[in-house]
């Protein structure tokens, strides 16, 4: 599953960084493992899935995923969509909920299609957006959402996993102008100066580690740990 925001805002959290400086060292951090997971995920399509029916939209969702994604990420900075609570609770909230929508994915009785469907595109597409928007406000959101949807679908759980993860690069990366770039930037370089490389080391494992694993003991280690993790967050 992927990983970003999910784990550096709460620790982030812990360490007691304002907001601005959660959201943009998360972001930061995410260029370099996202980065790396969405090279590594997409080499592995060329070499054993071109052919693969499973994962003939994989670039076509990826791609559309990602236009609406950063489209929902500007037009939250440039219409001034400011998050409805503050970083701490919306995280925790977001946590909590997409924990029990993993679960709830990992149950479902769909059987694997053999391809998107058209009507996929159109709620692909509405995600991205609105996930988009989500991004923008936690630092992570749309790739999260991108992967439940398609389990819930039925489609590849792998190729899920490796539409998230593009999607996700291309939107932090869309957010450089401010996040990274921008001389107003909060992020925290010093510590993104020690963190990149691991993010780096940790996107290229990921994906061994979950072509390794059975799917649905990752999908429940991972809910268990981000409902924990928001509950802790909203408790505190």
């Amino acid at each position: 599953m992927l990983q970003g925001g999910v784990i550096f805002i709460p620790v982030f959290s812990s360490l007691n960084f304002s907001e601005s400086q959660s959201v943009s060292t998360s972001f930061m951090i995410q260029c370099f493992g996202m980065t790396a997971g969405a090279i590594s995920w997409s080499l592995h399509y060329k070499k054993h899935h071109r052919e693969d029916d499973a994962w003939s939209g994989f670039v076509k969702a990826s791609l559309l995923t990602a236009f609406f994604s950063v489209l929902g990420f500007w037009s939250s900075q440039l219409l001034q969509l400011n998050s409805p609570s503050s970083l701490h609770t919306s995280f925790s909230i977001f946590s909590i909920v997409l924990g029990i929508a993993i679960i709830i994915s990992s149950k479902s009785s769909t059987q694997i299609t053999r391809s998107i469907m058209p009507v996929d595109f159109l709620w692909l597409a509405l995600i991205g957006y609105f996930g988009g928007i989500i991004t923008a406000w936690l630092s992570v959101g749309v790739g999260e959402l991108v992967v439940i949807y398609l389990m819930i679908r039925g489609l590849c759980a792998k190729m899920a996993v490796a539409t998230g993860v593009v999607v996700s690069a291309i939107t932090v990366w869309s957010a450089s102008p401010i996040h990274i770039f921008s001389t107003n930037s909060h992020a925290l370089f010093e510590l993104v100066l020690f963190a990149g490389p691991g993010a780096i080391i940790g996107g290229l494992l990921a994906r061994k580690l979950a072509l390794f694993l059975p799917v649905k003991v990752l999908k429940l280690f991972f809910s268990i740990w981000i409902i924990l993790t928001g509950s802790v967050m909203l408790a505190s």
